[in-house]
């Protein structure tokens, strides 16, 4: 008598990584994103100081949004390109460069339409650096794609938190100092990617203007950029006008926004991962674009009651850092398409929503009333979520890939590359 072979133990599953543990290279590109990202935040507290020391109505101030925002949108279009000519170590510089030089020029305006212009040519430069820097950082970061996404959107919203807080100080001093100041902080950043960076390999293939354009007749990453340019236009109506009805000085704006920014951080970093383990992908994004539907409701309502206005705009930061995190990761996993191009045709599509919806705000305030511009805001929203229903499958299968790559992550980076490429090769359209 034998006795019947006992059933082989289960592997123990490997240890997650931690996206903290990461080479030089990767610290340093992080550390200039947060830089970068204080640039979006860093003018909010001194909105309303530019209109009164300029003569400005909040229309043309909120221009300061547009003009940076679009310029940006447009220029992704072209990152691709020139990362694929010049690499993508030279195009990170070329972006900060450009950051150092115009936020310094905007700080020595003494119009709005300088302003507006000096923001036009920083938009030009962060487009060229967040573009490649994302990229840079999944090529680079060890931890699995998650964890490289995580520490990016980390950094995004460090920098969200940071810049208005520093806006605040700066800008109680004169409303020319957060820009004296994003100059200086980005010359460090400049100096960390010249000298811990590595260059990195060109491309096989060298990126045309029009790839990122032909990328969007894939529907899955259609489907995304839509979604996410009415999400911008909520999130930009909440950033680009609340100031204005809160009537602060820069100090106090510069705590709201802070408050609002750590919310953005904490809930990409420890939010959305808990979330999508919870809910998975398409439920948490669904759930998350409606609560934030709801907040921004909830601002148009009581936009006249201080309190309930900072709170709501504070709350609002918790519902943009999941979707901040859970979008990019499903953008990336969706679109069979090199990552530079995803990135590029993603960034053009939904910060043409986040450009225009700051004027627009301020337009539609001077001819309605105040609330209006939060009603559309809140109503754009509910457009992505029935744009994004839509594309349902494409967000299971974007889970369904995201969970493959960690997986092969977990055994060692080789198997996570190799899993990568077969993944992009064997992407269809949908």
């Amino acid at each position: 008598m034998t006795s019947p072979a006992s059933p082989a133990p289960s592997p123990a599953p490997s240890p997650v990584p931690s996206p903290f543990r990461q080479p030089k290279a990767v610290w340093a590109v992080a550390f200039a994103c947060v830089i970068s990202f204080m640039g979006i935040g860093l003018v909010d507290p001194i909105l309303p100081a530019i209109s009164a020391d300029l003569h400005a109505s909040p229309s043309q101030v909120t221009l300061l949004f547009t003009s940076y925002l679009v310029v940006m949108a447009v220029a992704m279009l072209i990152t691709g390109w020139v990362s694929s000519r010049i690499g993508a170590k030279w195009t990170l510089i070329a972006g900060l460069v450009l950051i150092v030089v115009f936020s310094a020029l905007a700080g020595t305006s003494g119009s709005v339409g300088g302003i507006i212009g000096f923001r036009a040519g920083w938009g030009l430069g962060n487009a060229l650096f967040v573009a490649t820097s994302l990229a840079v950082i999944v090529a680079a970061a060890s931890g699995g794609f998650s964890g490289a996404i995580i520490l990016y959107e980390a950094a995004l919203g460090l920098g969200i938190a940071i810049g208005p807080l520093l806006g605040g100080a700066l800008g109680h001093i004169s409303w020319r100092g957060p820009f004296y100041g994003v100059a200086v902080l980005m010359t460090v950043a400049l100096l960390a990617t010249v000298l811990l960076v590595r260059p990195q390999p060109k491309p096989a293939r060298r990126t045309s203007l029009l790839d990122p354009l032909k990328a969007l007749r894939h529907r899955g990453l259609l489907i995304m950029s839509l979604t996410a340019l009415c999400y911008n236009w909520g999130f930009f109506t909440v950033l680009g006008y609340a100031p204005f009805p809160m009537e602060l000085d820069a100090i106090q704006l510069g705590l709201v926004f802070t408050g609002w920014g750590l919310m953005v951080a904490i809930f990409s970093v420890a939010g959305a991962p808990w979330l999508q383990r919870r809910l998975g992908l398409a439920r948490t994004l669904y759930g998350n674009l409606a609560l934030f539907a709801v907040v921004i409701f909830v601002i148009a309502a009581f936009v006249d009651n201080r309190p309930v206005l900072i709170t709501a705009v504070i709350v609002a930061g918790v519902f943009i850092g999941v979707n901040n995190t859970l979008t990019t990761q499903a953008v990336m996993m969706v679109a069979p398409v090199e990552r530079p191009v995803a990135s590029a045709a993603y960034g053009f599509v939904r910060f043409i929503g986040g450009g225009l919806a700051p004027f627009a705000a301020g337009q539609l305030a001077e001819h309605f009333n105040v609330h209006v511009p939060f009603v559309i805001g809140a109503c754009a929203i509910l457009v992505g979520i029935a744009i994004l229903a839509t594309g349902h499958r494409d967000l299971v299968r974007a889970e369904s890939n995201q969970a493959q790559l960690d997986a092969h992550a977990g055994q060692g980076e080789r198997d996570a590359e190799l899993a990568e490429a077969a993944e992009a090769a064997t992407g269809t359209p949908s």
